[in-house]
């Protein structure tokens, strides 16, 4: 029975340097081979729910609101036709602990799943940018050559007509992009309007779409190697029950070449047949068989295509797929590590306290201030009086009017103009004074208490305070 160890890697130092990067420091050109396979095409499907999911979701809406909506210029957040306030930031900090949590729950227990499917990085450039590349220049063969050689009218017309089309894409994505932040009727007024009237918009927006354009033309897989942390995340939060793509050492080494006919062990062979099919693929430029790497984004390129090799030579598929060091070194069936169990116990807390903090959101925000700069009023009659200042937020669908009651005392409460009603999904503000009988006050400061009513029922109770002389 051959023993198979670790393969060592194809270039001893092949972890000190990134496999774009040459040895003067200067970057390679990924030229990636087009993938085929099952699990290329289901990746093509979540792809193109994806992005059927950016351009269509800008239109959606529940009960009138908009389905997503980010504008933290105007502090306006929308999410699943939900308003949310700057009153109900807590939610907003909850949701992400636990979306921080999740993300680490996420690539401890299945690496960077994330990354090769559901990433906009990955799916704006694998299946839009590189599908029209392959579309107008060919192949990964056809495009080495094309940039390789001289300047002719063909690569000319290519090279227009390509990086035309990256500018047309990158801007047309960045305004869906500005329409979750804005508002689809934002976006298009600005769009029908005249350019002429928002100067400054068009050319934020041209800007950012070329920066967009350039991280997708030019950048590419540099995104996830030098600028995205969660790659480099890897080295802390990957352990050796970790799910990812990985090379089966223990049955593809030694490598060496096929021939037909051959009985492999007896020549002393492993079942991969150096190929070289999974380098050709990648589009980040590693070889998978030198172990988990920061460049990989678990994208499955390399799968799909050791397993056409596989077939191809009549060998068992799977050389290459999801498995963990423990599934491959030990042969042991996955399983759920105490580390993981500790971060889900901790998301589901946090997913409890969010859950907790929905149920218990108060339909009505009341902010209660005395009038700055003000003490009290003493009056002809005998009165004395503070002035407030109040504002309403109502966060539900409906309108709703408001009275306020003194609860705590005997006082007159009357406000400066007519009564609030607020309407739904906004902030009303109004002013009113608090008049207390001299005989009435018990000291040079006195806390009140007030109920806030909508057709007659509480909907919250606050305290304030009243300033009188001694």
């Amino acid at each position: 029975m051959v023993q198979f160890k670790r393969p060592e890697p194809d270039k001893p130092n092949f972890r000190d340097q990134l496999a774009t990067i040459d040895e003067h420091g200067k970057r390679k050109w990924v030229y990636a081979k087009k993938p085929k396979g099952k699990l290329t095409n289901y990746r093509s499907i979540v792809a193109a729910i994806l992005i059927a999911f950016l351009f269509i979701g800008p239109f959606l809406k529940i009960n009138g609101k908009e389905f997503l909506l980010l504008n933290f210029l105007e502090r306006k957040i929308v999410v699943f036709g939900m308003q949310f306030w700057p009153q109900d930031f807590h939610l907003f900090f909850l949701a992400m602990i636990s979306l921080f949590i999740f993300v680490i729950l996420f690539t401890v227990t299945y690496g960077r799943i994330w990354c090769g499917w559901a990433c906009p990085q990955t799916i704006f450039m694998e299946f839009i940018f590189r599908k029209v590349e392959y579309l107008i220049e060919g192949n990964a063969r056809d495009q080495k050559i094309l940039n390789e050689g001289p300047w002719t009218t063909n690569k000319i017309i290519r090279k227009t007509l390509k990086h035309g089309v990256f500018y047309g894409i990158s801007f047309l994505i960045s305004n869906m992009f500005l329409a979750y932040i804005i508002g689809i009727e934002e976006l298009q007024k600005l769009v029908t309007d005249n350019p002429f009237n928002h100067l400054s918009s068009l050319a934020a927006m041209l800007i950012f779409s070329g920066v967009f354009y350039f991280i997708f033309a030019h950048f590419r897989e540099q995104v996830c190697t030098a600028v995205c942390p969660y790659g480099r995340l890897q080295g802390v939060l990957l352990d050796r029950n970790s799910i990812v793509v990985a090379y089966d050492y223990k049955r593809g080494e030694p490598k060496g070449t096929f021939f037909k006919g051959e009985d492999r062990k007896k020549a002393e062979k492993g079942d991969c047949i150096n190929c070289t099919q999974c380098v050709q693929v990648c589009p980040t430029g590693i070889d998978i068989r030198n172990g988990t790497q920061l460049e990989c984004i678990n994208c499955t390129a390399c799968i799909d295509a050791c397993n056409s090799m596989m077939d191809a030579v009549g060998q068992k598929r799977g050389l290459i797929r999801y498995a963990s060091e423990t599934m491959i070194a030990e042969k042991k069936a996955w399983k759920f590590t105490i580390r993981s169990g500790f971060y889900t116990a901790v998301l589901i807390v946090f997913l409890g306290l969010i859950g907790f903090s929905f149920a218990n959101r108060s339909s009505v925000e009341t902010i209660l201030l005395r009038a700055p700069g003000m003490l009290y009023q003493e009056h002809p009659d005998g009165k004395v009086s503070n002035l407030y200042n109040i504002k309403f937020i109502n966060k539900t669908d409906d309108v709703m009017p408001v009275e306020i009651i003194l609860t705590s005392h005997k006082a007159e409460l009357q406000f400066v103009g007519e009564k609030i009603t607020v309407a739904p999904q906004t902030m009303a503000e109004s002013v009113f004074f608090i008049f207390f009988e001299k005989e009435n006050i018990t000291g040079k400061q006195m806390d009140l208490q007030l109920e806030i009513r909508s057709e007659g029922e509480i909907i919250e109770l606050i305290e304030t305070t009243f300033v009188a002389p001694n």
